[in-house]
């Protein structure tokens, strides 16, 4: 009888076992959804009061949530080349909009293709480019060619719109459709179509929105009717004369985000019920934020918290414990590598991105001195005329510190002053703690092989040409 209670005892610790080595080898489907200029600070969970984002609230609750969620070049090409290749923009050459990421870079849909992964990618790419002599509204108007899709085979895409309501998409075979109203919405259904087409196999789906992106005033209507009558809270650093124009963007900038809520609450809705909850790993992000008046700036490519921190919300419930929060500095090139590393597959040498998987796992401790963050080449809304600079910086767990090409420029202790209205370059009282940072910075600079030039040496350098009056110089 022992024998026997031996041999069963056996069995179904094998089996155990063997169910547990199936459960771990089985291959996770990946939900990247990708926004377009929303900042961190702008959610409910994340302190933000007034903004209606019950779906976001909810998920960060079953999620590992980043703190410090960075965007090393804090504009929609640059972080969308670094998310797909894993590489810093001084490398894959995307450091100023359309211009076209080499079709031969490795990027993040290939390695999931080649392992047995369907692909697709629906909404807004903005790394296609376009050939000099062709206007910036031409160029984004043309379809993006196969071999430029980066390994994504399902294509619903528009290389750059923020006609969110009369908004256009190739398929495949490059011919043009129309969403149905509001893109992100219609976007969503779609996402969810092909998720049910694709349950039974693992599939990595991308789904890039426009909005919040400016306009600020083109939410659906239902949308903009929740924030109409609201006393907009205003965050400290934005000047007194551009308070009620912040305050009108603001009510457009979060109509356009309870809308993505609620297409957020429609996906993950959508996974619970195909039963792929548990092993799909589902991220939130977006690719930089939006000054909207704060230090009376606007937009985005700027080094100050309203631009490069961003939200970034990882749910694997396989894997990941609910409710977590990730505090170490994470930034666009360690997405590719990271979610390659959670889902067990080859990262490509190629990547200069860190890892986090172990982290995430606890399994490993990390030692992360921050983010680099850098303006290789200002332009457009950002260009000489309008203020822009070159700079670099680094992003700590506490600190920010820049300087552009006559020396230290930013100084600020994020953690007693997360409103930056202390800018402490040269104050002596804190001389050690930017020689410190500006050591920091170097290490990271001299390891890209980065010797911080003037714009213009990067431009010829890829053999690249300005666009309107980029390239015009204002000495600062």
């Amino acid at each position: 009888m022992k024998k026997y209670f031996f041999l069963i005892s056996a069995i179904l610790f094998l089996s155990k076992a063997y169910t547990q080595t199936q459960k771990e080898l089985k291959k996770p489907n990946v939900v990247f959804v990708l926004t377009d200029q929303w900042r961190a600070q702008d959610i409910g969970f994340a302190g933000n009061d007034q903004v209606i984002t019950p779906a976001i609230d909810a998920l960060s609750k079953e999620s590992v949530v980043f703190k410090n969620a960075i965007s090393n070049v804090p504009v929609c090409g640059p972080a969308r080349a670094s998310l797909i290749t894993g590489k810093y923009p001084l490398s894959h050459g995307i450091f100023y909009n359309d211009k076209p990421l080499k079709a031969e870079e490795n990027c993040i849909a290939e390695v999931y293709k080649e392992n047995g992964y369907a692909t697709g990618y629906i909404g807004k790419w903005h790394i296609n480019g376009h050939e000099p002599g062709v206007s910036i509204s031409e160029g984004r108007n043309k379809p993006v060619p196969a071999d430029r899709r980066q390994g994504f085979d399902y294509w619903k895409v528009h290389e750059c719109t923020h006609n969110y309501n009369n908004s256009v998409y190739f398929d495949e075979n490059n011919v043009k459709h129309q969403w149905e109203g509001y893109d992100a919405i219609a976007q969503t259904k779609d996402a969810k179509k092909y998720m049910q087409e694709h349950a039974e196999k693992p599939f990595v789906l991308f789904l890039s929105y426009g909005p919040p992106h400016a306009p600020y005033n083109s939410a659906p209507q239902k949308y903009k009717d929740m924030y109409k009558d609201m006393d907009i809270k205003l965050r400290p650093n934005v000047p007194a004369e551009s308070a009620e124009v912040a305050k009108n963007e603001l009510r457009g900038y979060y109509a356009h985000m309870t809308a993505l809520d609620d297409c957020i609450a429609e996906l993950q809705a959508e996974i619970k019920k195909l039963g792929l909850e548990e092993n799909t790993i589902f991220v939130f992000t977006s690719d930089h934020g939006d000054m909207i008046r704060s230090h009376a700036e606007i937009k985005k490519q700027k080094p100050w918290e309203e631009s490069i921190n961003v939200p970034f919300i990882l749910k694997y419930p396989a894997k990941l414990k609910a409710g977590a929060q990730l505090t170490k500095v994470f930034s666009y090139p360690d997405i590719m590598p990271t979610l390659l590393g959670l889902s067990n597959l080859p990262i490509p040498a190629s990547v200069e991105g860190t890892d986090y998987t172990g982290q995430l796992l606890g399994t490993e401790d990390l030692k992360i001195e921050g983010a680099l963050i850098m303006c290789p080449v200002p332009f457009h809304q950002w260009n000489y005329k309008r203020g822009g600079r070159e700079y670099r910086g680094i992003r700590t767990e506490t600190h920010t510190y820049a300087k552009d090409l006559n020396g230290p420029w930013l100084l600020y202790d994020n953690v007693k002053d997360p409103y930056q209205l202390n800018n402490l370059v040269g104050n002596k009282q804190y001389q050690s703690l930017q020689d410190e940072l500006e050591q920091k910075l170097q290490k990271m600079l001299d390891a890209r092989g980065d010797q911080f030039l003037e714009g213009a040496e990067y431009m010829k350098a890829w053999n690249y040409s300005w666009d309107n009056n980029d390239s015009m110089k204002i000495q600062h």
